[in-house]
């Protein structure tokens, strides 16, 4: 895949719209999920298929009720260490 490359501009409620030839080249829909990774001043946006997604998700919906801020912060460090093997 070519580079692409496109400005977009965050709305009031802090919405981006991707620039139709990019959603295009990656084969975006409607309803589908990405990922959002934050490095810096660098955002990475990933799409994600729904496989993917269930994977991320699954130990946040085997989490209990109560969770505290530094079990959050070691499941973010797991989520992103599995992300890194896909």
């Amino acid at each position: 895949m070519a580079n692409e490359i496109d400005i977009g501009t965050v709305s009031a409620r802090g919405q981006v719209a991707i620039p139709i030839d990019i959603r295009d080249k990656m084969g975006l829909k409607e309803g589908e999920k990405v990922l959002f990774v934050l490095e810096g001043d660098m955002l990475l946006i990933k799409k994600i298929s729904e496989l993917h997604w269930s994977e991320i998700t699954k130990p946040l919906r085997g989490a209990r009720k109560k969770i505290t801020e530094d079990a959050v912060t070691d499941l973010v460090h797991k989520i992103k260490r599995s992300l890194k093997k896909l």
